[in-house]
């Protein structure tokens, strides 16, 4: 009999600091146990402490918000903003902070020294899921590609870096075939790296999708309380083989040139979902089936993150108690305490938690102060 996995290091955020955050002039939250839930009424800041949180890894954070958006209104805008946490990893603790100054670019520090926001993975792998996504069957194609990109993001760090590195090299071809651009030189050079870079986003895309099926195929088979779901790539995703993709830019310029754009590549790709057990697409699924979906493929890429990685995520839950019934809802915390990860969960009726009895922080949000109960 092989020998069992040995358990991934629990990574816990102890302690969070805000400051001219959101509604927030200054604020700090303690946390000692494995679920925090943060209950008050609409408006009065929760969704905005899960959003500092997730400005703890690489990104722009859970609402996808300019920086600026993030100053605490009527605040002047060089005042800025600032998010600082404590988080210990097996014992040993980190101390990670990021802002804006003035009106200049994001600041990232990790124990007193400058990082990049890559460098956040190391300390932290945050994941999420909010009342937003529930349209991600159903909506555009964008919403699904970021979706997935986020996913992958949590297993290799540098897939945000690769997806931006795409992106301007596609813009810059673009921009070449709007000003009339004919030196194939030109082109050859930037697609070369349009090449590298996609072709690294296709590779981990694929990698991605392969291990979440086979986490959500043990799953199920261990009697998950969420519907499986089987994902898929579909569109034109470009090629993982560098030179290959490469090539493929190259006989397709004139293509490209005459639509003004690449209508190959990663940038065209989706996220197909499947409900396994009804056997049809997530996107025809009921509302319910679908939000279950959806909770059980963040839940299975949580135990993905910690058995890849050696080291359990940090998950931020807004507003998902409330869309399942008592006991999906008990069914959730249980399997949250399996998967070991911390958990932070917002809603506006503090009942809803009421099966997590003495398993969880409880605080009370109310017009811009976070008050432990």
């Amino acid at each position: 009999m092989p020998p069992s996995e040995p358990a991934p290091t629990r990574v816990r955020l102890t302690r969070l600091g805000l400051s001219q955050f959101r509604n927030y002039t200054e604020a700090r939250l303690c946390a000692a146990r494995d679920h925090v839930v943060l209950a008050g009424p609409n408006g009065s800041g929760k969704t905005n402490v899960l959003e500092a949180i997730s400005l703890l890894s690489p990104g722009r954070g859970l609402r996808r918000a300019t920086y600026a958006e993030m100053i605490r209104q009527g605040a002047p805008a060089e005042t800025g903003w600032a998010v600082s946490a404590r988080v210990d990893k097996g014992g040993e603790e980190s101390a990670v902070g990021t802002g804006l100054q003035g009106e200049g670019s994001r600041i990232v520090r990790v124990d007193g020294a400058d990082a990049r926001p890559d460098d956040l993975t190391r300390v932290a792998r945050v994941l999420w899921l909010t009342p937003a996504m529930d349209g991600l069957f159903t909506g555009g194609t964008s919403d699904r590609r970021r979706f997935l990109d986020r996913l992958a993001l949590a297993l290799f760090p540098q897939h945000g870096r690769r997806a931006n590195a795409y992106e301007r090299a596609m813009r810059q071809r673009n921009k070449m075939f709007e000003d009339g651009v004919s030196d194939a030189r030109w082109y050859e050079a930037v697609e070369r790296e349009m090449a590298e870079h996609g072709a690294a986003m296709a590779a981990a895309r694929v990698e991605l999708i392969v291990k979440l099926n086979a986490a959500q195929a043990v799953r199920a088979l261990d009697g998950g309380d969420f519907p499986q779901a089987v994902l898929a790539l579909a569109g034109d995703e470009g090629d993982a083989d560098g030179p290959g993709f490469a090539r493929r830019l190259r006989e397709g310029r004139g293509r490209d040139r005459a639509a003004g754009r690449a209508l190959g590549g990663p940038h065209r790709v989706d996220l197909k979902v499947t409900h396994v057990e009804k056997d049809m697409p997530a996107g025809l699924a009921s509302t319910g089936e679908q939000k279950a979906l959806l909770i059980g493929i963040v839940l299975g890429h949580a135990a993905l993150v910690a058995r890849v990685t050696g080291e359990t995520p940090i998950l931020l839950l807004d507003e998902v108690a409330a869309h399942l019934d008592p006991a999906r809802r008990a069914a959730l915390y249980d399997t949250l305490d399996a998967l070991g990860a911390q958990t932070f969960m917002t809603g506006t009726d503090e009942s809803l938690f009421t099966a997590l009895g003495e398993r969880a922080d409880r605080f009370r949000v109310e017009a811009g102060t976070i008050t432990p109960q």
